[in-house]
């Protein structure tokens, strides 16, 4: 893939870097921005009239907007570029959770998620583009690994820094605080444009390429490397939204105990991805990566599902599974960076990380009546089959990747 030109001030090394910290800033904005709202819930429902059925309908729209709204999102990415998008989907989103912080009005709230969900939209599609094309080969994995932390430091930081500002200044101060402070994030875009712009090579404006376009996103490769991300974020959804209640029901743990090896599975997947950038950037066989980690989870699943762990070896056990489920991530973003022709980034990773919004809707409810049906352990028997399942995705969506 072509990389676009250095700034003359800068070492493309140091280009490189910025590149990489912008665009995680950017993401960790979105990720925060998600989150901001779940915390409030109990004050928004008192203040605004609200049940909490209806604060759920709001979020819920925010993520269908962003299901509906992110793949054809990535063909004005290749259309018009990434950056000028990228620069609108922070903006909106930033003003949409200011809106809802200034009128605090439900139909401002609805409003406003709707919004905001175009707004995320814009993330995936523009931030691929841009590290694909700005960010040398040697340095991919890397950048990959530090976007999805940035992502991940989002979701940490929401629930406390906004809970912390409501307790200080009130809550519709805090969500116009924090939504008023992500227009510097796009005044810093703005200002260092010129580390984000994607040469015209890699931002095609033909008119007549919509038919090849969409077959592109229907072929074999794209529609596999669709279902292997929807069937890793169906496993991480289980194991993220049940695992307190599964560990409660099966073991007779409290809220504090059942949620201790959520917390290691988290913080570890947090390091993984990092230790999983490093390995992306020394190996060629990221398929091999990936189906390396997801037996240590299938392992990790079935050994919850039917072994009586004591709780350290539990505890170390989701430390374990939560390294390999993070360090999938750099190397499942360049597989499918290997099968991307040359200026389709937007629309092909709009289109397969649709696949996380389709698994957000869908593993709720799924994993809810297998506990409903008085089964617990068939949620991490389901994770460990999910796991299983993608091992052929893997190896069939990586063959292009060893062949170059």
């Amino acid at each position: 893939m072509a990389r676009a030109d250095t700034p003359a001030a800068l070492s493309p090394s140091a280009a490189d870097h910025l590149t990489i910290a912008l665009i995680a800033t950017a993401h960790f904005a979105a990720h925060f921005y998600i989150l901001v709202l779940p915390p409030l819930f109990p004050t928004l429902a008192r203040d605004l009239g609200l049940s909490y059925a209806e604060l759920g309908l709001a979020l819920a729209l925010l993520n269908g907007t962003t299901a509906l709204f992110q793949a054809p999102i990535g063909f004005l990415v290749d259309r018009f570029g990434p950056f000028a998008i990228l620069l609108l989907g922070q903006s909106l989103f930033s003003a949409a959770i200011a809106a809802i912080g200034w009128f605090a009005d439900p139909r401002v709230l609805f409003l406003g998620c709707a919004l905001a969900g175009l707004g995320n939209a814009v993330y995936h599609p523009a931030d691929y583009a841009i590290l694909g094309s700005r960010v040398s080969r040697a340095r991919m994995g890397r950048a990959f690994s530090i976007h999805t932390f940035g992502g991940y430091l989002g979701f940490a930081a929401a629930p406390a820094t906004v809970v912390g500002l409501a307790e200080w200044i009130g809550w519709q101060n805090a969500l116009l605080g924090v939504g008023l402070a992500g227009f510097a994030i796009s005044a810093a875009l703005l200002l260092c444009r010129d580390l984000l712009a994607v040469p015209q090579a890699a931002a095609p404006v033909g008119s007549g390429a919509t038919g090849s376009s969409l077959a592109l996103l229907m072929s074999r490769p794209m529609l596999l490397a669709f279902a292997f991300f929807t069937l890793y974020a169906l496993a991480q959804g289980g194991i993220n939204s049940f695992t307190p209640t599964v560990l409660d029901a099966v073991y007779g743990f409290g809220l504090v105990a059942a949620n201790l090896p959520l917390a290691a599975f988290l913080a570890a997947s947090t390091l993984g991805v990092l230790l999983g950038g490093i390995v992306a950037d020394r190996t060629e066989r990221h398929d091999a990566v990936v189906a390396v980690c997801f037996l240590v989870m299938a392992a990790f699943a079935g050994s919850v599902a039917v072994l009586p762990l004591p709780q350290p070896l539990l505890v170390g056990s989701f430390a374990l599974a939560g390294m390999a489920a993070g360090a999938i991530a750099p190397s499942r973003d360049m597989l499918v960076r290997a099968i991307t022709p040359e200026g389709q980034s937007g629309k092909v990773f709009g289109f397969v990380t649709t696949g996380f919004n389709l698994a957000g809707m869908l593993a709720p409810p799924l994993f809810g009546l297998v506990v409903d049906a008085g089964a617990p352990r068939l949620v991490f028997v389901l994770v460990a089959l999910l796991a299983l399942v993608n091992l052929p995705l893997v190896f069939a969506a990586g063959g292009r990747d060893r062949a170059g």
